[in-house]
């Protein structure tokens, strides 16, 4: 069944492009899945209960489905179907976002804890924006960001940030961000990893046809200006670990940020950061929370937490 064909046998998908059920089916689409409290934050219902009665109805009518999450006072976190994937196929603000749909419960269950922890971290950034009066709204997260990397290796980013905020001068200026949602469930030495690959795709220059080598031709654009003005900061995001593993964490990416030369050749133009979910939560990303990935040893073995930034400031 086409798009077009099943919103004609739901009339009320049509009827006005800011319901509730609308925005709710968009936001499962863009995100994947959102657990309750989440959507509350996101779509600012006026009560729980009107919320409640959407996701009712949506579910009845078999465009969503959920899961109880475990240990968590049977929070539910919530998915598109295949019908509500077909419903959503060509909305505007879902234009040109990567579509993956959940499958399942099972399925389901494997992606939740590491997506949901992405979806607090867009949250804390929406609810910081809304606080200062800048611009970055459900819209403004793009998960999973795909860029080809040579050799048919691939970087996946966890999320593209954009965000509009006000310059000392008062002007308003547009920033993007690749965000990683680290939630300690592998080594942090692949954690550091992850750097090597942004600094493959910041340094790629594409050859023209019967060339080898770029080395000779300076005028050439980097592939990454094909769809930034500027690189995206880079910001990784720690959650699910004690105080001591985030910081050995965030020590094993400054380290790699200093010793690679070409993740610090990338380190010196772009800026870098690593903070801690639960203090994004707490003061917001706006507030110095966020530390140095780049700097000499001396500088950023520094403990104190004076030497940490907003992540504008990074």
């Amino acid at each position: 069944m086409t798009s077009s064909a099943f919103e004609q046998q739901q009339p009320h998908l049509r009827e006005s492009m800011d319901t509730l059920a609308h925005r709710t089916l968009a936001a499962l689409a863009q995100h994947r899945m959102v657990d309750t409290r989440q959507l509350q934050v996101m779509l600012l219902p006026s009560t729980r209960q009107r919320l409640s009665a959407a996701l009712t109805t949506l579910r009845k009518e078999h465009l969503v489905d959920c899961i109880t999450l475990p240990r968590t006072n049977r929070l539910r976190a919530w998915y598109l179907t295949q019908a509500g994937a077909r419903a959503t196929e060509g909305w505007p603000e879902l234009r040109d976002r990567p579509r993956h749909p959940v499958t399942g419960k099972t399925v389901a269950s494997l992606i939740a804890a590491h997506t949901r922890a992405v979806v607090d971290t867009h949250l804390a950034f929406a609810t910081d924006a809304r606080a200062r009066g800048d611009d970055h709204g459900p819209w403004d997260w793009s998960p999973e960001t795909t860029h080809h990397l040579a050799e048919g290796d691939l970087l996946k980013a966890d999320a593209l940030l954009h965000y509009g905020a006000a310059s000392l001068q008062g002007t308003r200026v547009q920033l993007q961000a690749f965000v990683e949602v680290d939630r300690a469930t592998g080594s942090s030495g692949k954690l550091a990893s992850k750097l090597i690959k942004y600094a493959r795709f910041y340094a790629h220059t594409p050859l023209p046809p019967g060339r080898r080598s770029a080395a000779h031709q300076p005028t050439t654009a980097p592939t990454w200006q094909r769809w930034y003005p500027v690189f995206p900061r880079l910001l990784f995001v720690l959650s699910n670990a004690g105080a001591a593993s985030h910081q050995h964490r965030i020590e094993d990416l400054q380290a790699m940020a200093t010793e690679h030369p070409l993740v610090a050749r990338m380190a010196s133009r772009v800026p870098l950061g690593a903070a801690v979910l639960p203090d994004l939560e707490e003061h917001g990303p706006g507030a110095p929370v966020w530390t140095r990935l780049a700097g000499p040893p001396e500088r950023w073995r520094t403990h104190e937490s004076a030497d940490r930034c907003a992540w504008t400031d990074l």
